[in-house]
């Protein structure tokens, strides 16, 4: 009678197989994209040139962003139609494997007074949205090279279907979730 042969499943499919409780490993949750925005309104004020800004986000990336414009005046603001208003880039495959790689093991750790990210940031839909405050605690960018501080809005897009499943996803990569209290 021949041996039957098992499939190559990692370690990490293995457990997360384990917890969620279910057999195919193609119905799992994964990641589908990770998406970095920059809103870049302080910038503005003055017209002040936003190249640091394109600069910095290419590096942390990887992949060039795209400038997002205004849509509509609104003088409360200060803000006219085509006006540069953030830079944003969709991360997918092996470059969004790698910066969350380098954001887990790299630039969490340099973030001051780091005691984890907020298991509270699920929108129901299996998605994880956070903030980094400064720009500079990734090692692609030197100190030397800051012109103004920025925030990085992160959102981590899954096939989750509840943020529970997705919750468990991204710990499976290692995802830095605070410790809820006993």
């Amino acid at each position: 009678m021949a041996k039957k042969k098992s499939s190559p499943v990692s370690a990490e499919l293995e457990v997360l197989r384990k917890e969620i409780g279910r057999d195919n490993v193609l119905s799992l949750p994964r990641m589908t994209k990770i998406t970095l925005n920059v809103g870049m309104g302080s910038w503005l004020h003055g017209a002040k040139d936003f190249a640091p800004v394109v600069k910095g986000i290419e590096a942390i990336s990887g992949q060039k962003p795209v400038v997002k414009k205004a849509r509509m005046s609104v003088s409360n603001f200060k803000l006219r139609k085509g006006m540069p208003v953030g830079v944003m880039v969709t991360l997918r495959g092996k470059k969004m494997h790698d910066f969350l790689t380098r954001f887990i093991e790299i630039a969490a750790p340099r973030i001051r007074d780091f005691s984890g990210l907020s298991a509270r940031s699920f929108d129901g839909s299996g998605n994880y949205s956070f903030g980094v405050k400064e720009y500079a605690v990734f090692p692609e960018i030197h100190y030397d090279d800051v012109v103004k501080n920025y925030g990085i809005q992160v959102t981590i897009s899954t096939t989750a279907t509840n943020d529970e499943e997705a919750k468990i996803l991204l710990g499976a990569y290692g995802f830095p979730f605070q410790r809820t209290p006993s």
